[in-house]
């Protein structure tokens, strides 16, 4: 691909995110009042006023404005709302008692939900990290090491091996089913693995890179698939596949079904799961200064499948899902994905050097700018027809926030200057 196209996609990318994309947050997210950040925005990027303050947005959104901060995103405005988030986080969110963070605020400040979610801990170390990392404020890597701690106490399978994740207010692991008590889960293994990731580039503690290598060795030995390289969603705590069904405190349902578990539960792999995966090991390994040849076909076969499956070449983006065979079930359009893709082409072409995967960066870089943003907030839509029609169209709630897609565009943009410096 010729350099000036590269370019042109980076200058696309900055002038975006710099003018409209982190704006949206700025002039938007921090409760001045409450403390926090306010998370939820209707399609026309006013407040909806749902009363939650979720673990998820707010510690997504210390990562993102801390991230933004560290790689020159966004002015000194970014390290003040990092710091904001992070007072809240430790007024408010922390759990003097039994250690840990409540799932679920309201505005107000008040807890409404005090479970223990290993998901929503990942993150807490993953920004608390990141947020000493971009600062030098001790204090996120003094509660990121505390959290990191609780999960070896409370979380760790020491029978089978792995994390549990869901848990009550003071770390009793919760009931089977839909309470998530006897499930094991590729979300929660793999943001893991980013979490530690940061937490030792931060620390430069042993323990924290033995736990890195560990979440890693988890993830190739038990939740990829051991013929595609694909990521499984759900296991019993025997590391048998189980059904993939409906938790009760984690989102992802809204359109597939009422409850139970999904049509295809047993045979699903998400695109944007498995592009990201790789690129998170990539740097997982770089940061833990391990051998990444031991690991190059676990990579390979992530990146390839996403790219062979997951794109779409007739109307842009990726797809959601499908089976592990190749087979696509989902063909719409959802936020994450593209992010995580545009990530994961980039580093898939950087680690192996195929102008497909650069072709495919393409794709969905045209697919993103040209339908997913909405420019008159400069959000992205949420989810979307293949075709590139809102079907969902909301611009936040706490699970659709800043960290995906500002981290995508961070991550390319930089991405994009190593192949133009490559070339």
């Amino acid at each position: 691909m010729e350099k000036e196209i590269l370019k042109n996609l980076q200058s696309e990318i900055k002038n975006y995110t710099e003018e409209k994309l982190l704006p949206f947050w700025i002039q938007r997210t921090i409760d001045i009042e409450k403390g926090g950040y306010l998370t939820h925005f209707d399609e026309f990027g006013k407040d909806s006023g749902t009363d939650e303050k979720s673990l998820i947005a707010q510690t997504r959104s210390v990562f993102t404005y801390s991230q933004a901060y560290r790689h020159g995103f966004g002015g000194e405005i970014m390290k003040s709302m990092a710091e904001h988030g992070v007072k809240y986080l430790l007024e408010k969110m922390w759990d003097a008692e039994n250690g840990g963070f409540y799932w679920m605020m309201d505005r107000a400040g008040n807890p409404t939900n005090k479970q223990k979610i290993g998901y929503g801990h990942s993150f807490a170390i993953y920004s608390l990290s990141e947020y000493t990392l971009a600062t030098g404020d001790p204090i996120g890597l003094e509660y990121a090491e505390k959290v990191f701690d609780l999960l070896q106490k409370y979380a760790v399978d020491t029978n089978y091996g792995g994390y549990w994740e869901f848990f009550s207010e003071k770390w009793e692991l919760m009931g089977p089913g839909a309470a998530g008590g006897d499930r094991k889960t590729l979300d929660v293994h793999m943001h893991l693995m980013e979490a530690f990731t940061t937490l030792y580039e931060a620390s430069g503690k042993e323990i924290h890179r033995r736990k890195l290598k560990e979440s890693i060795e988890i993830l190739i030995q038990k939740v990829m698939h051991a013929e595609y390289g694909t990521g499984i969603p759900q296991f019993w705590a025997n590391w048998q596949v189980a059904p993939q069904i409906k938790f009760d405190v984690v989102w992802g349902w809204d359109r597939f079904a009422e409850g139970g578990q999904k049509a295809s539960s047993e045979d699903n792999t998400s695109y944007g799961h498995n592009s990201e995966f790789a690129w998170l090991l990539l740097h997982a390994l770089k940061i833990g200064k391990f051998d990444t040849n031991e690991f190059k076909t676990n990579i390979e076969k992530a990146f390839y499948h996403s790219l062979n499956f997951g794109v779409d070449w007739e109307f842009g983006g990726v797809f959601v899902e499908g089976s592990h065979a190749g087979e696509v079930f989902d063909k719409e359009k959802e936020f994450w994905q593209q992010a995580e893709m545009l990530i994961g082409m980039l580093d898939a072409y950087l680690f192996t050097k195929n102008e497909k995967f650069l072709e495919a960066y393409q794709c969905i870089h045209r697919f993103v700018f040209d339908k997913m943003i909405n420019y008159k907030t400069g959000e992205w839509w949420p989810l979307m027809t293949r075709e590139g029609e809102p079907i969902w169209r909301h611009m936040s709630h706490s699970w659709k926030i800043n960290y995906h897609n500002v981290r995508s565009m961070i991550l390319s943009f930089e991405k994009l200057g190593q192949i133009i410096k490559e070339d």
